[in-house]
Order: C-alpha cells, then sequence, then structure tokens
C-alpha cells in the first residue's frame, strides 16, 4: 500500500527542534482547526519504540562494533589536530588533503566499514517506519472523525494555537491501537523509499534533541559537589 502523499507533506513541515509527544500536555476536545505533528506522532508510537528496542538487540554486534570503530575514528582524526582544540576545522582538513595525510584514507576506510556495520539496523528501522506510515492514514481519518477536525496545520504555520489544538498525542495514541507492532525482518531486496529515509532522518533529529534535552536536564538535576570541610588543627 502506498504511503499517503497527506502524511508525507506534513512530514516535511515538522520543524527539527520539535519536542516529544510526551512533552505534549493532554488535550481538550477539538474542533474545527487542528495542529499536529506526524512524524512526532510515529516516533512517539508503540511499535517504533518497540521495534527500536528489537533492532538494539537483534544487530547488537554490529552497532557495537560500529562504536568502537567510531572511537578509533576519532582517534586518528585527532592526529589532525594541530591547533589542538579538539576538533577538526576546515582548515586543518585542507591542510591534511594538500599534504594527502595517509590518515584521511584510513578515516574513509573506517567511515565504510561504520556504514556497512549499521545499515541492516538502519535498514530494519526504515522498514519498521514504512509500516507505521501506511497505518497513518487510517488513525488520522478516525482521529479527525473522533474530534469532529477540518482542517489540520503545522504548528509552525501559525502564529497561535492553543494546546488544545494540537492532536499529535490522539494521533499516537489512535496508532498504539491501529498498529500495535510491526516486523523488523526486512524483506529480500527492500528498499526505502525517499520519502522513508526523509522521515527517518527527521525521526532520528527528534531522538537526538530528546536525547540531548534529557542529558542537560540530568545535569541541571545532579545536585552540586560540595567541597569537604577543612579539618581543624
Amino acid at each position: 500500500m502506498s504511503i499517503s502523499k497527506k502524511l508525507m507533506l506534513a512530514a516535511a513541515a515538522v520543524a527539527p527542534m520539535a519536542l516529544s509527544a510526551a512533552a505534549i500536555p493532554a488535550h481538550a476536545q477539538v474542533s474545527g482547526i487542528a495542529t499536529a505533528e506526524p512524524t512526532v506522532a510515529i516516533a512517539d508510537s508503540n511499535a517504533f519504540k518497540t521495534a527500536n528496542q528489537q533492532i538494539a538487540t537483534t544487530y547488537k554486534s554490529n552497532l557495537d562494533q560500529a562504536r568502537a570503530k567510531e572511537q578509533t575514528r576519532q582517534t586518528l582524526l585527532a592526529q589532525l589536530d594541530t591547533n589542538h582544540d579538539k576538533q577538526v576545522d576546515n582548515a586543518e582538513l585542507q591542510k591534511a588533503q594538500q599534504e594527502k595525510s595517509p590518515v584521511l584514507k584510513q578515516v574513509q576506510q573506517i567511515d565504510d566499514e561504520i556504514n556497512k556495520l549499521n545499515d541492516p539496523a538502519i535498514k530494519a528501522q526504515a522498514y519498521a517506519i514504512e509500516q507505521i506510515a501506511q497505518k497513518y492514514q487510517v488513525a488520522q481519518d478516525a482521529v479527525v472523525a473522533a474530534k469532529k477536525v477540518n482542517v489540520i496545520l503545522s504548528p509552525d504555520s501559525l502564529l497561535y494555537a492553543p494546546d488544545s489544538a494540537n492532536i499529535t498525542d490522539d494521533l499516537t495514541k489512535q496508532l498504539n491501537a491501529t498498529v500495535p507492532s510491526v516486523s523488523i525482518a526486512v524483506p529480500a531486496n527492500w528498499q526505502p523509499s525517499r520519502q522513508i529515509m526523509n522521515l527517518q532522518k527527521q525521526i532520528q533529529q527528534i531522538q537526538q534533541i530528546a536525547a540531548l534535552r534529557a542529558a542537560q536536564q540530568q545535569q541541571t538535576t545532579q545536585p552540586a559537589k560540595t567541597s569537604p570541610a577543612p579539618k581543624g588543627r
């Protein structure tokens, strides 16, 4: 079954800085115009979360090897950090290219190896996303009927809308009912479409931002370290 163009157009409008649907407050009854973030709804669905857990287990060996090679890659790149600021800028990279540094060839080789190791997991995730996306229109139709929605817009297309107008959380709940689980067993010769690849990138951006914010929040909630009181003489 082909993926609805409505979904893909809406997904393309989702801002990279979108929050997880779990961060959106509970919504009241919506009537008329509503807002939604299809990518967030899919990313927050139980089917997608479960698929990610299964992928992490199934491809654990590959992912562990890829992480180890990434560390090796960073060690190699450190050799190009001539100003010792712990990053390789364009000037340092251009210098290495002009000098035909063997490190660049080694890094490229490791990049190829990392991509090869990650490819099965990435493809499995894309296949899971495709299955959920194929059911999105059914879930959206159910929410539209229940909420009596006439128009759905991206939140970024409006200057203001109350929280009650956002039906993303409702879409996630409906997706949970419509497609409770998906398979990560990729069929032979299956390849993701460009639309699915774009959707996957958007979801990965959402996950990265959520992880970064969670880490920042954890740092701010940790109690400050206090120095021990000096001992008296």
